[in-house]
């Protein structure tokens, strides 16, 4: 891991995952989270603060990067519910089958190297009943707009740490043991190529 990578790189991704645009767009999902639940890649933890303790039995938060979470502003030990952080990828969970009702994950598809595995791993811990929340930036539904995501893509992949601008994130989800249940979809505030955003939720396909 060279400098950028390590002490630039993650310090600009935080400041983006900071913006006021996707801080109303987590606030729009994370609520909604209940009894056991599973976060995938959190980061720095700006998540955490928007879940409704009220409905949570645990909250267990996984990343690849433990030197990431350990930039965290929040201090988990405060937290008002149970919470765990385990260092794992998400292309391999170290869970049993059918552990969670819910699993949440935001701005995080983009990243994931084998995001097919990762997305069929997550189906396999979560409950049959059990619901995936997700929120995450992908292909815009404009030809002009999706042609500069495919342009730019190459280019902004290793500056970004790998986050791809063009994931069909509607198209990966169904595909790989889900069945949405609700879905909107909108550019936010931002640059146009990386602003078109999806949000709802998933059930595990029968």
């Amino acid at each position: 891991m060279g400098f950028y990578s390590k002490h630039i790189l993650p310090r600009l991704i935080n400041l983006t995952c900071k913006t006021s645009s996707l801080t109303k767009q987590r606030e729009k999902v994370i609520p909604f989270a209940t009894g056991n639940i599973l976060e995938i890649g959190v980061g720095t933890g700006l998540n955490l603060p928007f879940y409704n303790s009220r409905n949570i039995l645990k909250l267990t938060a996984i990343d690849p990067y433990e030197e990431t979470w350990q930039k965290r502003e929040i201090d988990s030990s405060k937290l008002d519910y149970k919470f765990e952080f385990v260092k794992a990828s998400a292309e391999e969970l170290p869970f049993k089958n059918n552990t969670f009702d819910t699993i949440v994950i935001t701005y995080s598809l983009c990243t994931i190297p084998d995001v097919d595995k990762a997305l069929r791993e997550m189906s396999r811990v979560l409950k049959q009943d059990g619901t995936l929340i997700f929120c995450e930036h992908g292909v815009a539904p404009d030809k002009k707009v999706s042609a500069t995501q495919d342009f730019i893509n190459p280019i902004w992949k290793p500056l970004s740490g790998g986050c791809n601008l063009n994931r069909n994130i509607p198209e990966l989800i169904e595909k790989n043991g889900f069945t949405i249940q609700d879905l909107k979809s909108m550019y936010i505030p931002g640059w146009k190529f990386a602003s078109y955003n999806f949000w709802g939720s998933a059930k595990k396909t029968l």
